[in-house]
């Protein structure tokens, strides 16, 4: 405690009242902080903060809401801490708003400056110039050796295939990257991003993933606007990724997520 106290005084000129742990992700911890100067801030501490307030910084840049960054040293992340509110026809809708704002920033390329990571599982980021290439490259066959035997065939089948399954050449959007529901954080009108793992890229995945444990109410899909053609067909495709980092992560109960994509996709 004496280290994360002196840092978040060197970053933010106050002490530490209280403190009271949050839920954080597979290699974080999180914390909220009440301040002796009366504010309250999120402290979270992990190997890859520095490139999360990197990413932070790139949505709240685009125009979509996310927590403020407030320091970066080392290991620890501190960011402001918002109010979290229920869930509501309004929260849905300004997500859908948020995230078409998101998405109508576009990079270069299709990829991110440097590499991430969901807990064990390494996220490759180097760009290319051909989004199939990308998918099948950077993610579904990002390390083949780390899938079963008989799922990597099947993968390493429709990737041959991703050259007639998805566009060539998508607008590179800003994708949260890894966009559920608890990476949501819905604070009185407003929606914000939180835990992104951002790169560039087609818009249609983040909204894959948002799909795959649940549905999206009516009120998110009209604030977000009309899907491009043939969306439906590309999603399995695009689920598939988070199912197998899934897989990898949790083990075998998330191998039926995986076939029921494959499946689907005729693989």
């Amino acid at each position: 405690m004496t280290g994360l106290a002196e840092t978040v005084l060197s970053l933010l000129g106050a002490g530490i009242a209280r403190s009271r742990p949050l839920h954080g992700g597979d290699l974080s911890e999180v914390q909220l902080l009440d301040l002796t100067d009366g504010r309250r801030v999120v402290a979270k501490t992990g190997p890859l903060v520095a490139a999360e307030a990197t990413m932070l910084r790139a949505v709240r840049d685009a125009g979509a809401p996310a927590p403020e960054v407030l320091g970066v040293s080392g290991q620890l992340l501190l960011m402001e801490a918002l109010e979290e509110t229920a869930a509501g026809e309004a929260g849905w809708r300004a997500l859908g708003h948020s995230l078409r704002q998101l998405h109508a920033a576009c990079g270069p390329h299709y990829g991110w400056a440097e590499d991430y990571a969901f807990g064990g599982v390494a996220i490759p980021n180097a760009p290319l110039e051909s989004w199939p290439d990308f998918w099948a490259r950077r993610r579904l066959l990002a390390d083949p050796g780390a899938l079963p035997r008989d799922l990597r065939q099947r993968v390493a089948a429709l990737c041959l295939r991703l050259p007639e399954l998805l566009p060539a050449a998508p607008p590179a959007a800003l994708l949260h990257g890894d966009l559920w529901s608890g990476n949501v954080l819905f604070s009185g009108p407003e929606a914000y991003l939180i835990d992104p793992a951002c790169y560039w890229g087609h818009g249609e995945v983040d909204l894959a993933m948002l799909h795959l444990f649940g549905a999206p109410p009516a009120a998110f899909h009209g604030a977000y606007g009309a899907l491009e053609p043939g969306h439906a067909a590309r999603r399995p495709i695009y689920q598939l990724w988070p199912a197998l980092v899934h897989l990898r992560l949790f083990g075998s109960g998330y191998r039926s997520m995986v076939e029921a994509r494959l499946k689907v996709l005729g693989f």
